[in-house]
């Protein structure tokens, strides 16, 4: 199972084989300060290395094989053992198993990967939307095909309501001529689609017949910006693929209880278009937002960049696809504080890690720390590619999941003084729990997993 790309079949039962579960639990650091480090390579000491190793068995991490197997079947082949229930605050699914589907496959009859919902209705009227032809309130129908032409924003004191079954398609383009659906500060949307009619975003030339993965970069992708705070100097800056000179573009606020809308079932296909110098714009980009957004059943398939990337903020996100994504499945930076539950990359031979977990960029010592809490995770490799880098001061927890088909396992920076990601472990900040890893390089000891060295 080293080739994901060529046996899809084999990864689409891989995906709805197993149930996966990851937990990420938090320490709010933000009242403690510490001496600012030199960004100077370190060499790992054995008790560097003994720490995390023997943390990672006397927290029931195991290395064993999870039994997927190219059937179509949420049934695991081997016994697997429970994992702790997630905290009980609202939001969080009580379910003890490990990985992201236990008895129901939610993947089913709504997203690309699963098979049911690659096609779709072509021969539906289109309109052409832009930044000028929307009104405060805007509705848009399923009667319609949307072509999404340059960058579109909804402002401050704006709604978009997008009905379920809907399609938009972003016409292609990069630089000054990419399309993307942009929520700015204090605008909301409210995107609703259901598990038979999902909204799908995708690209012009898509004719409603099956794409092919290997279809990227045709379109920009949706980006929400919101009120919500990050460690980055001075609490608000400009998100990544959207031109520096346009203020719409700005995210970051005080306010982590933030609403931008909600997101519901929502497949979005063949983004990640270039609007400059290597600047590629994530099929799903949260910047700032709160925890006030909804944010479930989301999925993004061949984003020529990020599949999903949190700048900052308390999001909270469940129920989340990624896959066939150009670089990494998922990104945090910033401060992100959310919690996470259900989520599910594949990987082909073009992506880079299943996470990539930054702490913050000017400065990285700043809070809040990057902690968030995520439960019930599958992340499936490409058999060469890193499971998870932790850098740039970056904690965070992961429970109850399982990494399968990696080349190399868990990243965790370890500078030879100040804060660093090894800092946020030594912390509890940054947790490893009641995971399950198989095939990950060679793999076969706890010290095999890790690299704790200077990023």
């Amino acid at each position: 199972m080293k080739n994901f790309r060529n046996n899809v079949t084999l990864m689409m039962s891989a995906i709805v084989v197993f149930a996966f579960s990851i937990s990420i639990s938090s320490c709010n650091k933000d009242d403690e300060t510490e001496t600012p480090k030199s960004n100077t390579p370190s060499t790992t000491t054995s008790a560097e290395e003994d720490a995390v190793a023997i943390s990672f068995t006397t927290n029931n991490n195991t290395l064993e094989n999870p039994g997927i197997l190219s059937a179509n079947t949420l049934i695991p082949t081997n016994t697997l053992s429970t994992g702790e229930l997630p905290p009980l605050d609202g939001f969080y699914t009580q379910v003890n198993y490990k990985g992201a589907f236990g008895s129901t496959n939610w993947a089913a009859g709504w997203t690309y990967i699963s098979g049911d919902k690659r096609t779709f209705d072509n021969t539906k009227p289109t309109k052409k939307i832009n930044d000028n032809s929307l009104t405060i309130n805007t509705t848009l129908s399923k009667d319609t095909i949307y072509i999404i032409d340059g960058l579109v924003f909804i402002g401050n004191g704006e709604t978009l309501t997008i009905e379920k079954g809907t399609v938009l398609k972003g016409k292609p383009g990069s630089g000054a001529s990419a399309s993307a659906l942009i929520i700015a500060k204090g605008g909301i949307i409210n995107a609703i689609g259901t598990a038979t009619e999902p909204i799908i975003m995708t690209y012009e030339g898509d004719d409603g017949t099956p794409q092919l993965s290997n279809v990227k970069g045709q379109w920009g992708g949706l980006i929400l910006l919101g009120n919500a705070r990050l460690n980055s100097s001075p609490g608000s800056t400009q998100i990544e693929g959207i031109p520096t000179n346009e203020p719409r573009g700005i995210y970051g606020g005080a306010d982590d209880s933030d609403n931008s809308g909600t997101i519901k079932y929502v497949s979005i296909r063949h983004g990640g278009t270039d609007i400059g110098a290597g600047n590629e714009i994530n099929g799903l980009t949260l910047g700032g937002v709160g925890s006030g957004t909804t944010i479930e059943y989301i999925e993004v398939v061949s984003n020529k960049d990020d599949g999903l990337e949190f700048f900052g903020g308390a999001p909270n996100a469940k129920h989340i696809i990624t896959a066939f994504c150009g670089d990494d499945s998922f990104d945090y930076d910033e401060g992100f504080r959310g919690k996470g539950q259900f989520w599910v990359t594949v990987q082909d031979e073009e992506s880079d890690r299943g996470g990539e977990h930054d702490g913050g960029t000017d400065p990285e010592t700043a809070t809040p720390y990057a902690t968030p809490v995520i439960y019930n995770v599958t992340y499936i490799g490409n058999g060469t590619s890193r499971a998870i880098t932790f850098r740039d001061n970056a904690g965070g927890e992961y429970h109850n999941s399982i990494f399968y088909n990696f080349g190399k396992g868990i990243d965790i920076e370890d500078l030879t003084s100040g804060e660093d990601s090894y800092s946020r472990f030594v912390n509890s900040d940054l947790k490893l729990k009641g995971n399950i890893f198989y095939e990950i390089g060679s793999g076969t000891t706890a010290y095999d997993i890790f690299t704790i060295a200077a990023q």
